[in-house]
């Protein structure tokens, strides 16, 4: 029919979405994407094992040479690079992106990524403006990106971050408003991190030079391996940025790595975070910082094809499968909750990031295996009640980055470098799903709980600030306003 575009991507039918690229469009048809079968084959598994080697054994020889050098020269060249940035504020690490107010406080904020000035909090929030009706605001947010937002900088960003906050940000502004403006800077940057798929799996590099297009890891990364959750979690923004401009790059581009991950060998059926670079395998499996998002992408991407990428939904029915089988786990107390599989063994130990997971549970409800909405939205139910603990059992009524469940200890963070807030959505937005699917009173309570924490505890001067230490009736705050406060927690 005349709703259908056809693409010929190399790759097995499938239905998704096309949303009209016109200004406010409202309805989406669908659009098939053709191309023969693939025969896949061990030998291929092997060459791309070998191919993934390949590609990051670089990476690993850099953190080899580090690791030779003695404590004074690594504190000699540490404090080298501080003289260098003296007047910046460098990355802290890669989930600590620092925005910071202009020194007039006028709201103009910076995502210091080497000195680049690219208003992540701007961008990242404007959905949010234009949902509460905050259309003034919305307007200046849209003349700075109009006049200021240039991503022909000489800087390394995250390909992970700057697509979430960034294309995400526009995609949605441009859907809700209809404003040219956010589509065109979408596919301009969109543009400058394909270079960072130009690697031998094309499985894309962590960090991206948006002037050169030269890309690397993460050096903390498990010897410089990719990141499920960074490289799995392209696959929205970039099928929209196919569905508005009709060229298919991007889609190949992100099912290319949907198929990669279809064909490697999966423990216990689990995706691991880490794709190792010597052996082709996988480290470290848990279903929290490193892979979360990766799982509710999959689900996201089954909705947004309208329920026809069945693929996606069938990836994700397995993942799940195996998450609860694996990794779910009842505490003592009768929490439950979702452990993280560490070196062969379950560490009973859940991250705040993980929280998300009780939302999900309850979205991906409907369209369940064998009739299990009911068993799904329980055990959404059950997570909330967990992640809720956690926040219950502090002196601010926020929750920890993780919390264990040993012995006496449950839903209570042990380590000092473990009891900090920095505004995270994702218990939040699980009461949020969870009232929406159940209408049950108490989800809105625990929010309102939250909402009055956040505005006694973290409110400062030039906006809100994460707090270093959740137990304290006294909390220090780190500085630090991140954007996915306004773009998730607030929303």
């Amino acid at each position: 029919s005349s709703k259908h575009k056809r693409f010929d991507l190399g790759l097995e039918d499938v239905l998704i979405p096309h949303v009209d690229a016109g200004k406010g469009a409202k309805n989406p048809g669908v659009f098939l994407i053709h191309g023969p079968d693939e025969h896949r084959h061990r030998e291929e598994e092997e060459r791309l094992r070998n191919k993934i080697r390949a590609d990051h054994e670089k990476a690993l020889e850099e953190a080899k040479e580090k690791l030779k050098k003695s404590r004074e020269e690594i504190r000699a060249e540490i404090q080298t690079e501080k003289n260098k940035t003296s007047s910046e504020v460098t990355f802290v690490d890669h989930y600590l992106v620092r925005l910071l107010n202009d020194d007039q406080g006028s709201g103009s904020f910076r995502l210091l990524s080497g000195s680049s000035q690219m208003g992540a909090t701007i961008v990242d929030a404007l959905d949010t403006l234009y949902i509460m009706g905050l259309h003034d605001e919305f307007r200046d947010g849209q003349k700075w990106i109009e006049n200021n937002l240039d991503f022909s900088v000489n800087s390394e960003v995250s390909v992970f971050e700057v697509n979430i906050r960034f294309i995400g940000g526009l995609l949605a502004a441009y859907y809700l408003s209809g404003e040219e403006i956010f589509k065109i800077k979408a596919v301009q940057l969109a543009e400058k991190l394909l270079p960072a798929f130009n690697t031998p799996t094309g499985i894309p590099w962590a960090m991206v030079n948006l002037k050169s297009g030269v890309g690397r890891n993460w050096g903390w990364a498990s010897a410089g391996s990719s990141i499920l959750a960074e490289f799995g979690t392209l696959h929205m923004e970039f099928v929209h940025l196919s569905y508005l401009t009709g060229n298919p790059i991007y889609y190949k581009k992100v099912m290319h790595i949907r198929k990669l991950l279809q064909k490697m060998d999966r423990p216990n059926g689990l995706y691991p975070n880490y794709l190792n670079p010597r052996t082709g395998r996988w480290d470290h499996t848990s279903v929290g910082g490193l892979g979360d998002s990766f799982y509710e992408y999959l689900l996201k991407a089954w909705l947004m094809s309208d329920k026809t990428d069945h693929e996606a939904r069938k990836m994700y029915d397995d993942a799940i499968e195996a998450i609860e089988k694996h990794l779910i786990r009842k505490s003592r107390g009768g929490l439950t909750f979702i452990g993280e599989w560490k070196n062969g063994h379950l560490e009973k130990k859940m991250g705040h990031l993980a929280c998300f997971a009780g939302g999900m549970f309850v979205l991906g409800a409907d369209g369940s295996r064998m009739d299990q909405a009911g068993h799904y939205l329980e055990l959404g139910a059950e997570i909330a009640r967990t992640c809720h603990e956690s926040y219950d059992r502090t002196a601010l009524k926020l929750g920890p980055e993780s919390f264990k469940f040993d012995g006496a200890v449950e839903a209570v963070a042990v380590r000092q470098a473990e009891k900090y807030y920095i505004l995270r959505p994702e218990v939040i937005e699980t009461y949020w799903y969870l009232w929406r699917f159940t209408h049950d009173p108490r989800y809105r309570e625990w929010g309102w709980e939250a909402a009055l924490a956040i505005e006694k505890y973290c409110r400062v001067t030039g906006g809100f600030s994460g707090v270093k230490d959740v137990y304290s009736s006294t909390p220090t705050h780190d500085d630090v306003q991140q954007s996915f406060f306004l773009a998730e927690t607030l929303k």
